[in-house]
């Protein structure tokens, strides 16, 4: 059990005053001996209603690791760890997935986290290269394991639930209740705790509609996004092709976006996510993949611009704003004769356009590459020192800071960064001589 003050230190470390209705019940549930399905809207805050419990069912005797926690995509499983470290609990954490280098995992392994997170196909792999030892594992999480299944993992899960042989806790942990739970998970009388968004209050989700007199809406679109103000915001359409297609066709046009989807190799994708992050780009163009589980900050604005073929999607992109007490809009881009799907409500608001906005300002902050990351023995504080001492940079002209095994990024502020980089052309930091260059 942690204490009330260690538990104070934690919120405090994760910048929240205190937990809420969902994380108090999740902790409670947890914390007994049966299995726990926890079914919460994106973004209620269920990684920290997880994470809190699990931490109290750690053992510091134990020198293996005791939980596992699977995640259905390589983000979340990252953005999973993120918190887990912001906790500051002392308890080793790794994290492994595709696209992530094996020989890095098993060094990391070979001293075994309390904690160890990954994708279910990474996992199966470790398991059978031998290169984890899974048998003091008391608890296993699935999150958003009904994506999991819909991304068709079953074999993997199964494979791996059966290497646990000390298995006594399960957490399933949705955003959806309408999940059929695989016979191999064998869930023993869980406690269920389903909470659903009040509809008795007032909803923060503002619902537009935009009509394009063109089946082609890439004019409306740039339409809209110039009178957003400059703000953020996320562009969902259905295929891949078409999100590269509309970010090329943005950034010719001088608004800066990048695209996001599947195809992408894992160095890609991180990167668009940083820079989308940090606020070198205003704007995400991307599948369903960044519907949920993706760590990036709270939108003001989702945009349709392709409608998706099921209503549950629907509800998950638009999750990406409106989150906790936050309001948002999503807009819906529909041209003249395209069909209107049931799901969508009739009574959205129509958006008429002025024609005229004036093209958005460049963003404020421009990514920066590093040659060199924790591997390196470079953390944040040596990055900042080495950017003001060495660049000459006010607290104010460096931004977001991400720092990876091998590579690290940091925002800096766009009229900085040619005088930035020609102060440091023959710096070094901590003795060593790095790349540093505007990452592409």
């Amino acid at each position: 059990m942690i204490s009330n003050p260690q538990q104070a230190q934690i919120l405090l470390n994760l910048g929240i005053d205190a937990l809420n209705p969902m994380q108090e019940a999740a902790q409670k549930a947890i914390r007994q001996a049966n299995d726990t399905f926890l079914i919460a809207p994106t973004g209620s805050g269920k990684t920290v209603a997880f994470l809190l419990p699990i931490l109290q069912r750690l053992d510091p005797a134990v020198s293996k690791v005791q939980c596992l926690i699977l995640a259905p995509s390589r983000e979340l499983a990252v953005q999973i760890e993120q918190v887990w470290k912001k906790m500051a609990t002392g308890y080793k954490v790794n994290v492994c997935y595709g696209g992530h280098s094996v020989d890095t995992e098993i060094n990391n392994l070979s001293n075994p986290p309390a904690l160890l997170i990954g994708t279910p196909g990474r996992i199966c792999d470790h398991i059978e290269r031998r290169s984890v030892a899974l048998d003091a594992v008391l608890t296993l999480v699935l999150d958003e394991f009904d994506k999991s299944l819909t991304l068709g993992f079953h074999e993997e899960m199964a494979f791996i639930v059966k290497n646990l042989p000390h298995l006594r806790k399960r957490v399933l942990v949705s955003a959806t209740s309408d999940v059929q739970i695989p016979d191999f998970i064998r869930l023993h009388a869980p406690t269920t705790l389903t909470f659903t968004a009040n509809e008795d209050s007032p909803s923060a989700l503002t619902m537009k509609v935009v009509y394009s007199k063109e089946k082609d809406k890439i004019d409306t679109l740039f339409a809209l996004l110039c009178s957003l103000n400059s703000e953020a915001a996320l562009i969902f359409l259905n295929h891949r092709e078409a999100a590269e297609r509309t970010s090329d066709l943005l950034n010719e046009r001088g608004i800066y976006s990048t695209v996001y989807h599947g195809g992408l190799e894992q160095v890609d994708r991180e990167r668009a996510l940083i820079q989308f992050r940090n606020g070198s780009v205003n704007y995400l163009v991307t599948t369903d993949l960044a519907a949920r589980g993706l760590d990036i900050p709270e939108m003001k604005h989702v945009i349709h611009y392709h409608l998706p073929q099921k209503e549950q999607e629907f509800i998950h992109r638009n999750g990406r704003t409106a989150r906790m007490h936050a309001s948002g809009t999503a807009y819906v881009i529909l041209s003249d004769d395209e069909p209107r799907p049931d799901f969508l409500p009739e009574s959205m608001e129509p958006l008429q356009l002025l024609t005229g906005n004036p093209l958005q300002e460049p963003p404020e902050f421009v990514t920066l590459y590093i040659s060199g990351g924790k591997k390196n023995k470079l953390n944040k504080v040596d990055i900042v020192g080495f950017f003001s001492q060495k660049g000459k940079l006010d607290k104010g002209d460096l931004g977001r800071i991400e720092v990876q095994d091998f590579m690290s990024f940091a925002a800096v502020k766009r009229d900085k960064v040619d005088a930035f980089l020609a102060r440091i052309s023959d710096e070094k930091m901590k003795g060593k001589k790095y790349k540093i260059e505007q990452a592409r």
